[in-house]
């Protein structure tokens, strides 16, 4: 059982994170699920959790993006394939063995790794993270092993919280901004 960091430890397991890692429903989206006649899922996504991933895309290839989700869906697909994530595990029944292929392909410590997860089945890939982190509506089995509980509820824009946390606790902030500001800035490596 973990307890929550402070937030000068939070920071400090925040500037090592080259991987962010996440469940999809109930992280990402608020965890509904619309089945189409067809087969096909409808999901809500965020837009500012959509925002995060491009803001990551922004500071070049410093950051890594995984899915690890139990379910699978081609609007999923769509979405990991559009906002830049590197791998993508669908249909996943351990998370865990998921999270520690994709560090070992990525060449990812678990030092630099975080993981975003909400429910059970998220506690294997949680445990192996060194910054273990859940929405504020997660689990209570879930927010027991996480080092941080985010104030944004599943599919509010979680990530877009952590992302932003990371960013200002790597110093990126300032530089982020000036590329908005001025689109032909590039961030330093």
């Amino acid at each position: 059982m973990s307890k929550p960091l402070s937030t000068q430890a939070l920071r400090a397991r925040a500037k090592k994170i080259r991987l962010f890692a996440m469940d999809v429903d109930g992280v990402l989206t608020e965890g509904s699920i619309i089945l189409l006649a067809s087969g096909e899922e409808i999901k809500f996504w965020n837009v500012r959790d959509r925002i995060g991933f491009f803001m990551l895309k922004k500071l070049g290839p410093r950051f890594r993006v995984a899915w690890i989700t139990g379910r699978k869906s081609g609007q999923v697909a769509d979405r990991a394939k559009e906002v830049g994530v590197v791998r993508l595990h669908q249909r996943c029944e351990n998370k865990g063995a998921a999270l520690e292929s994709t560090m070992a392909d990525l060449k990812i410590t678990p030092e630099e790794t975080l993981f975003i997860g909400d429910d059970l089945v998220d506690l294997p890939a949680l445990r192996r993270a060194g910054l273990a982190v859940c929405p504020a509506d997660a689990h209570p089995a879930v927010k027991n092993v996480c080092h941080w509980v985010t104030k944004t509820s599943g599919g509010r824009g979680v990530f877009r919280e952590v992302a932003d946390f990371v960013i200002e606790s790597q110093g990126l902030m300032t530089s982020l901004l000036d590329m908005y500001e001025n689109p032909d800035h590039r961030p330093s490596q």
